[in-house]
């Protein structure tokens, strides 16, 4: 891990040298960014994966979600790509519900992706999750069970434009949005212990799951008449992405139908979904959406 900020300046500038067009991930401590930082990182292909750990005050754990707030703002002002890294059960003094807090702070602060580096972790290797008096071995599979939940819904899903705005009407905090995903894995036989692997899986196939799961949701807190409005959020944005993301050239362009006009779909009115269905006429659309040298782009036919 980068734990100054000189050390990762001198990194950015070697791979802005070296190989300015590969992607490079820096493994960094929150302490190392800045703005000086985040200039010389626009200047090339990069994310920063920064670790979320508490600190130890005698018996207790504290979480200066302050510092790593202002470091999350300064990243998404920048237009940078980065995400965290949550452990669970590392640290004396760890509890489920400090967990669950640090994981909302997390998501509130629109990484693009969060990592669980426990996932990867032997039995017996250093950081593995440890039973303890305060955080249970029930606890554990918890929180196992919810950043497996995140890492297929969030970061495979590709769902950091439009989380939050999805889940402001539903009035539950993300862990325990992704607490009732994880038991919906569950039932549908797509969890931690049934060996499925998101990242294998097709992006489509992951936006339907996160429709079904939604609709559920939404139907689950009377708010199914909004549902077609979600629908047509994240299937925009999850076309988008695949357009972003394909270098196959395979896939040129996506045509889809939407409920709503594709200009009030791209608009800021859109993050706010409850004053956007109060206010926003549905007005049926078919739209193309397509990458061009200056970026994604979209027309109505």
């Amino acid at each position: 891990m980068i734990r100054t900020k000189d050390e990762l300046l001198a990194q950015i500038k070697s791979e802005k040298r070296q190989n300015k067009n590969l992607f490079t991930s820096f493994f960094v401590d929150a302490s190392c960014i800045d703005n000086a930082v985040c200039r010389e990182a626009q200047n090339i292909f990069c994310s920063f994966d920064i670790p979320l750990n508490p600190s130890k005050k005698g018996d207790k754990l504290l979480f200066d979600k302050k510092s790593y707030a202002s470091k999350a703002n300064l990243l998404n002002a920048a237009g940078l790509i980065f995400g965290f890294c949550l452990y669970y059960a590392k640290d004396a003094g760890d509890t489920f519900k400090s967990f669950s807090d640090r994981f909302d702070f997390a998501l509130n602060q629109y990484p693009n992706h969060i990592e669980f580096p426990q996932f990867d972790l032997n039995p017996g290797e250093e950081g593995e999750p440890k039973v303890s008096g305060i955080f249970s071995a029930q606890d554990i599979r918890k929180a196992r069970d919810m950043a497996f939940a995140t890492k297929t819904f969030y970061s495979a899903g590709r769902a950091v434009p439009w989380f939050l705005s999805v889940l402001k009407p539903l009035r539950i905090t993300p862990s325990a949005f992704f607490a009732d995903f994880s038991e919906w894995q569950r039932v549908n036989n797509c969890d931690y212990k049934s060996g499925f692997n998101a990242e294998k899986e097709r992006h489509e196939a992951i936006e339907k799951m996160q429709l079904l799961f939604l609709e559920q949701k939404y139907e689950e807190k009377g708010k199914a008449d909004m549902f077609t409005l979600v629908q047509d959020v994240v299937r925009v944005n999850g076309a988008m992405s695949r357009l972003c993301d394909d270098t196959s050239g395979k896939n040129p362009e996506i045509k889809l139908n939407t409920s709503y006009n594709p200009d009030d779909l791209f608009s800021e009115e859109v993050m706010d979904l409850e004053y956007f269905f109060e206010n926003v006429c549905m007005e049926e659309s078919k739209v193309r959406l397509f990458v061009t040298e200056d970026g994604p782009d979209y027309e109505i036919l």
